[in-house]
This record gives C-alpha cells, sequence and structure tokens, in this order.
C-alpha cells in the first residue's frame, strides 16, 4: 500500500471536481464517498442533490471563518492511497477505515474529541483512494501535519500487516518517480508495454553507462531517437536537460519532455557529472580511437571477459570496502548491467533488461558514492557499449556467461551491504535482480558448458585421472560432491585447458575459491569453471586442448546436462530460491 502526499493546493473545488470526473482518460468510474470527518457529508456521486459545491463550502468552512489575511495561501491536502496491484480489492468499509488512520496519523484528524480538519475521502476506482483535506482545524489552527508523508508510510506499514496485505519496503526518499496513472492509461491507449517515463529512464541510463563527457551522452541520447532540450546559465554553462520521446504528445501536438531529475534522483545532470569526475580520460580525444579499436572482431566477447573480471573485483570491494567506496561500486554495477542488457543477445536480452530494471532502484542510497573508485566497471560498461551486440553462441555466448555469472555474485554482495545498512527497498529489488541474472545464466551457459562437457568426456583416461587427483589433493572437501556433479567433465575439460597454456591446476583451484565459500553452491564445478578460465586468462568458449589429451570414440560422446546449473545456492548468505 503505498500513500503519496501531494504538494498543498489553494482550491478545493478544482480538486473535488477532478476527483468526481472521468478522469484524463475516462478512467475513473464510479466516483463516491467512502469517508469523511463527521461521516455526513454530501456525496455528489451518489446523492443526486448533493453538489460539488455542497462538499467544497463544507470542507473550507473553518477556513473562511478566519479573517482573510489568517487564512492560508494553500490550505488543500491531498494524498492517494493506492493498493498493490497483487492485493485483493478492498470493500468501501475497508478504504473508510484506512483513510480514518491515515488522517490521524498524519495529524490531519487525530479523533478522540481533539478539534481536527474537515476531510472527504473520494474512491473513484477499485486500487486506490483520495483525501482531500482543509488545512485548518475546527478551532482555527493550523493542524500539526509535519512530515506528514513520512507518517503515513508508517501507518500504512502497520494496516498492509493487519489487513494481509503485499508487504511494501519503507523508502528512503531515492526511489524514481512512479509513472502516474495518466502516463500508464496513456501507454496502455498506445499499445505501449512501458510508459514514456519508463522507456526514458531506460533510454537514459543506458546512454550514460560508461560515458565519459556531456558530449558523448548527449550523442548516445540522440542516436537513440531521443528528442533533447538543453538548458543554460546566460553565461552559456550548461544547467540540464530534458528529453522526450518522438510520439509522445500532448492533447496540442506537442512532445512531453521529461527532466533527467524526475526520471530518477541520479539522472540529472549534476548527479551524472559526479559519475566521471576524476575521470582522467575525461576530453581526451584517443578515446575515440580507443573505442573504434574495441569495436574490431573479437570486441563483444573481449568486453564481457573485462566486465567478469570488474565484477569479481567489485565483490571484494562490497564485502570490505569502505562505505561511500561500496555505494560508487554498486552504481558502478547498474551501468555494467545496463550495458550488458543493451548489447545482449536475444535469448538473454528480455532477463538482463529485466535484471537492470531491478537493480536501477538498488543503485541509489542515502550513502553518497565516492566516484573515481569505480573506474574498472564503468570501463568495463564502456567498452561494453563500444563492443556492439554480442551473438548468443561462440565465444560472445561463453564470454557472456562469465560475465552474468560473476554479476550475479555483485549483484548478491550488494543485497547484503543493503541489507546491512537497512536499505530494505534496495536489498528487495537487488535480490529481484539477482533472480533475473540467474535465469539469464541458464540461457547464456547451456551452448557453451555443454561443449565443455563434451570435451571433458572426451579426454583420455590418464589425463582424467591426473585432474581428478589434483581435486582431490587442493580440495579435499569439495572433491567428492564435485566428482558426481554432470558439470565435473566441463571443469575436467578446463583445468586440461589451463594445464595446457602453462598453468598449474594445483595452484589455480584453491585461487579460485579464494574468498568465497562454494560448499553451498548448486554446481561447484560450473562456478569454478568461469573462475578458472578468467583466473587463467582462456578462452571463455570450448577452445581445443591438443589432440594427444582427447580421443576420439563414439563412446565419449554422452549427452551433456540440458541445463546448467544456477551460479549459487548460496554464496555469501544467497539462497537457492532468492538472494536474501
Amino acid at each position: 500500500m503505498i500513500p503519496s502526499v501531494n504538494s498543498s493546493g489553494s482550491r478545493t473545488i478544482g480538486l473535488l471536481a477532478y476527483l468526481y470526473g472521468p478522469g484524463k482518460h475516462e478512467e475513473h468510474t464510479d466516483p463516491h464517498l467512502v469517508a469523511s470527518f463527521d461521516d455526513m457529508s454530501p456525496d455528489p456521486g451518489r446523492d443526486p442533490n448533493a453538489t460539488l459545491k455542497d462538499l467544497q463550502q463544507l470542507l473550507d468552512q473553518p477556513v473562511m471563518a478566519l479573517a482573510e489575511h489568517a487564512r492560508p495561501a494553500k490550505h488543500v491536502w491531498h494524498t492517494s492511497v493506492r493498493a498493490d496491484p497483487g492485493d485483493r480489492t478492498l470493500s468501501d468499509e475497508e478504504w473508510a477505515g484506512i483513510a480514518r488512520r491515515i488522517v490521524a496519523a498524519t495529524g490531519i484528524d487525530l479523533g478522540d474529541g481533539q478539534p481536527g480538519c474537515r476531510w472527504a475521502a473520494v474512491r473513484h476506482a477499485d486500487d486506490h483512494i483520495h483525501i482531500v483535506a482543509t488545512l485548518v482545524t475546527e478551532d482555527g489552527h493550523r493542524p500539526d501535519d509535519f512530515r506528514s508523508g513520512a507518517r503515513a508510510q508508517a501507518e500504512a506499514r502497520l494496516i498492509e500487516k493487519e489487513l494481509g496485505l503485499r508487504r511494501v519496503a519503507p523508502g528512503d526518499g531515492t526511489a524514481a518517480q512512479r509513472p502516474t496513472s495518466a502516463e500508464r492509461h496513456k501507454a496502455e491507449r498506445q499499445g505501449r508495454e512501458r510508459t514514456a517515463r519508463e522507456e526514458l529512464r531506460e533510454t537514459v541510463r543506458r546512454a550514460v553507462a560508461g560515458a565519459t563527457s556531456e558530449e558523448e551522452f548527449f550523442d548516445r541520447l540522440a542516436a537513440a531517437g531521443l528528442l533533447i532540450r538543453q538548458r543554460s546559465a546566460p553565461s552559456g554553462d550548461l544547467l540540464g536537460y530534458k528529453v522526450a520521446l518522438p510520439e509522445d504528445r500532448n492533447k496540442d501536438g506537442e512532445p512531453v519532455f521529461y527532466p533527467g531529475a524526475r526520471l530518477a534522483p541520479d539522472l540529472s545532470l549534476p548527479r551524472i557529472r559526479e559519475r566521471w569526475s576524476g575521470v582522467q580520460e575525461q576530453g581526451n580525444p584517443a578515446l575515440r580511437q580507443e573505442d573504434a579499436v574495441r569495436a574490431g572482431p573479437g570486441a563483444p566477447a573481449a568486453a564481457r571477459r573485462e566486465t567478469a573480471s570488474a565484477a569479481w573485483q567489485a565483490v571484494l570491494v562490497v564485502e570490505h570496502g569502505d562505505d561511500t567506496v561500496v555505494a560508487a561500486h554498486i552504481a558502478a554495477a547498474g551501468e555494467a548491467l545496463d550495458a550488458l542488457a543493451a548489447t545482449s543477445a536475444a535469448h538473454t536480452r528480455r532477463e538482463l533488461r529485466d535484471a537492470a530494471a531491478a537493480f536501477e532502484r538498488a543503485s541509489r542510497s542515502h550513502v553518497r558514492a565516492a566516484r573515481g573508485h569505480d573506474r574498472a566497471l564503468r570501463k568495463a560498461a564502456r567498452d561494453l557499449i563500444h563492443g556492439g551486440p554480442a551473438l548468443g553462441r561462440g565465444e560472445d555466448g561463453a564470454s557472456t556467461a562469465m560475465a552474468i555469472d560473476m554479476l550475479f555474485f555483485l549483484v548478491t554482495a550488494a543485497v547484503h551491504w543493503h541489507a546491512r545498512k537497512g536499505h530494505e527497498q534496495q536489498a528487495a529489488a537487488a535480490r529481484q535482480a539477482a533472480e533475473h541474472l540467474r535465469s539469464a545464466y541458464q540461457a547464456a551457459a547451456a551452448q557453451p558448458l555443454a561443449a565443455l562437457y563434451q570435451r571433458g568426456r572426451r579426454l583420455k583416461r590418464p589425463l582424467l585421472q591426473r585432474q581428478t587427483a589434483v581435486l582431490r589433493e587442493t580440495l579435499p572437501e569439495l572433491a567428492e560432491q564435485i566428482l558426481t556433479e554432470p558439470g565435473w567433465y566441463a571443469l575436467a575439460a578446463t583445468l586440461a585447458d589451463a594445464e595446457a597454456a602453462g598453468h598449474n591446476p594445483a595452484t589455480l583451484l584453491p585461487d579460485a575459491v579464494a574468498h568465497r565459500e562454494l560448499d553451498t553452491a548448486d554446481s561447484v564445478s560450473d562456478v569454478l569453471v568461469w573462475r578458472l578460465r578468467r583466473l587463467a586468462n582462456l578462452s571463455a568458449g570450448a577452445a581445443q586442448v591438443t589432440e594427444n589429451n582427447a580421443v576420439g570414440n563414439a563412446s565419449s560422446t554422452r549427452p551433456a546436462p540440458s541445463r546448467p546449473a544456477s551460479p549459487g545456492r548460496r554464496l555469501g548468505g544467497v539462497s537457492a530460491g532468492k538472494a536474501q
């Protein structure tokens, strides 16, 4: 349940006319009172003899009783209270009780015989009510409605528990603004899956991912097809910007522009500038040449490998770093997710986009990010964008699985950090992002792990026995579990690749399990495959070992497992069902 206290107004009749009217898009149905300060107020919705003027005059009476100079300039208090889409439909009686509790909690009408303000609760939809009040009490005083928004939220948490409604995590004022009902109805009429606000937020976030200058940021916005308006000071200095979708128009046929700050708090121009503050490359013309090189053959896979490495290092920072540095890395993780989603293949695109959208809420908190420490992740995001779209197969597909695997652990580390800080909404958002990453990983890892599995099955017996002995010697607590997993053969192929590249598997394996417990992973072998391939700088895909280490008899062509295991059942406290 979400109460939303709006700015005070000055025209009671105007607000009532909207609430009892058809709505901007005919979305209001059966407007009527469910409660009022005296439970006897006229209801223009269901009483044919009552008018809006009657209700307005009744509510305004304490205001008008004051001398003109003593009347507050803005005397109309307005809040909406909306149920979650998954909640049951509440009755008028239940909404009436909710309205009374909200006005009492916010200081509008305390009840118990204390002089309060006059108010009325109007319902014109199944899922919400509006409460209108006038900010003068019956004895002519101003009510104590300080921080009424926070007080309404606190009361809503109690109401949810008592009525068995979905529990909403308390906010901290750093969330992006939700689409309005008018915006949602407009999107539905136009057959769009998302509102213009949501589409613009995603496009702007992708444009800023890894960007290092205003010029690059605005070039990306233009390339994405957005309309852009910039706001400048008399000196010519750029102060802000607005963006619009070309097809999103108002009733006069003009584009509907949204300032960056109205899309999300960290998308205002000053907050965007913080992302590249301290970036040594800012304004360096050599960056464009470097980007052109990155865009060549093999660039998508190389960018994903870099992303995996940067994410792995960021996990250690999030687990052990200072809060301001951690906040910077979590914010940069959002950029990496945005960039990966923007350049992903079709079979992972939807889940990665949903992961990035969910993590958007987790990327901000009241802990201010110390920018500059997050260069590796931001550079990885930049390389993903400039590397271009990835294919869903071969090295591109394998490196995508590797990147998702490492980002999964980074996102789950963010879950725990936010939870320790009491950031309930951010922790919930990161959990949701982790679930989408798990699904994306399943899709991305299936082909490359199957190929490695087949190669592992074809290894000659002496080599396989040697890898088994190394495993038992270096990881005695996990060895027997790994040897029974379907992914063991993919791990054996990876150990063979590492050995062929000049690495000692007995040294690599302990390094791969350092800093992270593995005994509760869904598939320890799958996790170790990606860590080893990253540590040994091996291709993410199934590069062949030497012919001396392989056999080609038909008996070794046993089918690979149909699905890879998810990154972890509980790494650092993350459960199999969800990151918690």
